[in-house]
């Protein structure tokens, strides 16, 4: 069982592009879990050349323009992944280990050559500290961690927040560390019926403070349902499971998406005075 990961990344992307912001989702996991909720099956629909791995392979490519596909959602656009995103794991990491430090800027530089494209470019990584994944981390200037309510998925994300502390530490080190604006804890999967997750919870809340998002991403029936059917909840006109269901589902939803617009807004300086007078800065 996943932690959500993909399931947030692609909601936020389509939540924000529905707000009218231009968005760019890059699946940087050869997992493809984000690309196949866009209705792609990886791995027959696509080829590596229409994913991030031309461009980390090759260092003459100039821009990640290629591989930006149109999607169903007006103002957003994909850059796919598949399995063979997988073999850049061990290239980059052979690389690296024959003096390649600077590869760590490849996907960084790869996102400069789109930037000017969009408002917001969101990067759902690889689940594991590997080489692509500080990529990402080298590349990033937030991060959002999606951390269920369950005693292994709370040891494993301390464990986490630890080996990060040290990558930090070492990229810093590299003169390679990224410059953050933000850190955000989203509780995912969330089920407060279970008297357990209600405990660590409230732990949640209470070890990260200001970190937590407030609004926790529920387990929902209408999730498993449209991602079943390789679609989201922002997709489909009707229920998939009851009006009740979807509708606290869509809160719930919203309310998470929208606790983050809030955080990336504030790092725009032409949105601070803006927020200020909606007293939210």
């Amino acid at each position: 069982m996943g932690v959500g990961k993909s399931t947030l990344s692609v909601h936020l992307a389509q939540y924000m592009a529905i707000r009218g912001y231009r968005v760019a989702l890059i699946d940087c996991d050869s997992q493809a879990s984000s690309t196949t909720l866009f209705g792609y099956v990886p791995d027959l629909d696509l080829t590596e050349d229409q994913t991030l791995y031309p461009y980390l392979r090759e260092d003459d490519m100039r821009s990640l323009d290629y591989a930006l596909l149109d999607t169903h959602f007006d103002g957003l656009k994909l850059i796919p992944a598949n399995l063979r995103l997988f073999q850049s794991e061990y290239e980059l990491a052979a690389r690296m280990a024959r003096g390649g430090g600077r590869l760590l800027d490849r996907l960084a530089q790869g996102i400069a050559s789109i930037a000017d494209q969009f408002d917001m470019i969101i990067l759902d990584p690889p689940p594991a500290l590997g080489a692509i994944s500080l990529s990402v981390l080298r590349a990033a200037n937030a991060l959002v961690i999606p951390v269920p309510p369950t005693v292994m998925d709370f040891s494993s994300t301390a464990a986490f927040l630890a080996m990060l502390d040290e990558t930090l530490t070492q990229l810093a080190s590299r003169d390679l560390a990224p410059d953050l604006n933000f850190v955000r804890i989203v509780a995912s999967k969330v089920d407060e019926n279970k008297s357990m997750q209600k405990e660590l919870l409230a732990l949640m809340r209470q070890v990260f403070g200001l970190a937590m998002i407030r609004t926790p991403m529920k387990d929902s029936a209408e999730i498993d349902n449209v991602t079943a059917r390789l679609m989201t909840v922002y997709e489909v006109n009707s229920p998939m499971t009851s009006k009740a269901v979807r509708d606290r589902c869509l809160t719930y939803l919203n309310g998470v998406n929208e606790e983050i617009l809030l955080d990336v807004r504030q790092t725009w300086p032409s949105h601070v005075e803006r927020l200020r007078k909606e007293g939210h800065a």
